[in-house]
């Protein structure tokens, strides 16, 4: 057999290290919380990996007045200090520290913009970025448009239609408050953008565990045959957080566990857990999938709110040993508020592979402990061999995987404890990334950032696929909204209020604990 030429080697392990090529990527809320604990230490960590090319530039654009030598001083005690890395290698902080640059304005200010344009065009002579551009919106939602229309007015939204040079957008959660609002901005966004430019981000899909998700269905095939309504009983998505709102009291209010967490993660979650094989692992083919799965999801409507879902807040009370407040004694919180803190749900799902097949979905602050995962129970197998030997039950077999904190997977299965009689225990397999791997996971946003960087749009949430989980959720905000259901409420350190217990005990089940 001929060898390969030595040339295809190379090509391989280029796309194997997936480096990109270079570009200028601007950071608009280049001061703010997301930026400081997650952007800049993803792109460091690239850095120290070899993952950023050299010429590469970063520019943070927020109001804040400060000079390039005073941002990177910022952006290296943040990364020291919120980014959690204790040893800053020397040298690679100083390459790092080349690439950064700062604007200081507002984004309404007269001629911001145009600085910023010359700015880029600087960085392309000196850096040789090539023209390519990655915009990252980590602002208030209420500047998504107004960012993207200035970057339109002053040409720095078109990109080559011959393909040599890039513009990519990146858009934070939320995208819109409801389904006009998320139509609304949409449209504004690509007045300037076109859909192939624009990257919605949902770091749920950065992490390990979901992405191993694909690779555990598609990959295995003691999994792929049973994952389907013959052997799978129902599934349960839980996103359990032990913290309250914290400083976030005064957004939390105006969004609430549904739109802060269903309509986007879970969402995004529960569509790779139910799609249908991809004919490729490439963006439009996984994306196409999911649609599928967000358009055989049934709708909520004012009737369906009340019997297939439950509402909730957190009233004072202990986690971790310590008192609480109730989210009415937050600040920020609006006293009349009937924001929810805790949601739980039935969803049905209208395809071939899971007719019938009930999703359970909850989330809620003030909960025992943070843990975010999904919980596959299968049917019960036949108790016919074991009814001469006085085995009254036989457990089910459930495949959890955790999502976060401790990434991984466990599998409980039947077993026979040791002695004279037939006595059946339940046992589990586990499986966790710091231990098979000998490594930790990279972060989230260091997965999606390089992803961005490269092209690969599969782990970025389509506009189809926002419209529609708002769609599916559309009829539950008006409900809700309307005070059209009952808000119940549970005391903080529980695992929620009794109505969402009654939910899954009405159809023989009941939640996983994790």
């Amino acid at each position: 057999m001929t060898p390969a030429p030595v040339a295809d080697e190379f090509d391989l392990g280029a796309r194997l290290m997936r480096v990109p090529p270079p570009s200028t990527i601007v950071i608009f809320g280049a001061s703010g919380d997301l930026t400081r604990r997650k952007l800049m230490p993803a792109l460091f960590s690239l850095a120290d990996k070899q993952l950023l090319p050299q010429e590469t530039a970063i520019v943070g654009f927020a109001r804040r007045e400060k000079t390039d030598d005073e941002y990177r001083a910022q952006v290296r005690a943040d990364i020291h200090s919120l980014g959690g890395v204790q040893d800053i290698d020397s040298e690679v902080w100083k390459s790092f520290a080349d690439r950064l640059h700062y604007v200081s304005a507002s984004f309404d200010e007269p001629g911001a913009f145009e600085r910023l344009r010359d700015i880029l065009g600087e960085l392309d002579r000196e850096r040789g970025t090539r023209g390519n551009r990655v915009y990252y919106l980590a602002t208030a939602p209420t500047f998504f448009a107004l960012i993207a229309e200035r970057l339109g007015e002053t040409g720095l939204a078109g990109q080559d239609p011959r393909g040599d040079r890039f513009v990519r957008v990146i858009v934070e959660k939320p995208y819109g408050s409801d389904l006009t609002t998320a139509r609304e901005l949409n449209d504004r966004l690509c007045d300037v953008f076109q859909e192939e430019q624009v990257y919605r981000i949902d770091h749920y899909l950065g992490k390990e565990t979901v992405q191993n998700l694909m690779v555990l269905r598609f990959g295995n095939a003691i999994f792929e045959p049973i994952w389907n309504r013959r052997y799978v009983d129902h599934v349960q998505i839980t996103v359990a957080e032990s913290l309250g709102v914290g400083s976030r009291g005064g957004y939390y209010d105006r969004s609430g566990a549904l739109r802060d967490i269903v309509q986007s993660h879970v969402m995004q979650v529960l569509s790779i857990v139910a799609m249908e094989p991809p004919a490729r692992f490439e963006a439009r083919e996984v994306r196409d999938e999911k649609v599928k799965v967000l358009r055989a999801i049934r709708e909520f409507d004012a009737a369906s709110t009340a019997a297939e879902a439950v509402r909730a807040r957190y009233t004072a009370g202990w986690v971790d040993g310590e008192a609480v407040p109730g989210y009415l004694d937050e600040g920020g919180v609006d006293p009349e508020s009937r924001t929810e803190t805790y949601v739980a749900m039935r969803v049905l799902i209208d395809s071939w592979r899971w007719a019938g097949t009930p999703f359970y979905i909850r989330t809620g602050k003030r909960l025992p402990k943070r843990a975010t995962e999904v919980a596959i129970q299968f049917k019960n197998a036949p108790l016919l061999p074991f009814v001469t030997s006085g085995v009254e039950t036989v457990a089910p077999n459930l495949f959890v995987l955790r999502i976060q904190p401790n990434e991984g997977a466990s599998l409980r299965f039947q077993a026979k404890a040791p002695g004279p009689q037939l006595d059946l225990r339940s046992v589990s397999m586990d499986f966790s990334y710091g231990t098979s791997f000998l490594g930790e996971s990279p972060a989230a946003y260091e997965r999606l950032l390089l992803d961005c960087m490269l092209g690969d749009a599969t782990l970025f949430a389509r506009w189809d696929e926002v419209e529609r989980a708002w769609e599916i959720f559309q009829g539950m905000i008006d409900a809700w909204e309307g005070d059209e259901a009952p808000l119940a409420t549970y005391p903080a350190g529980s695992w929620g209020p009794s109505e969402a217990d009654a939910l899954i005990a009405g159809d023989g089940r009941g939640w996983h604990r994790p």
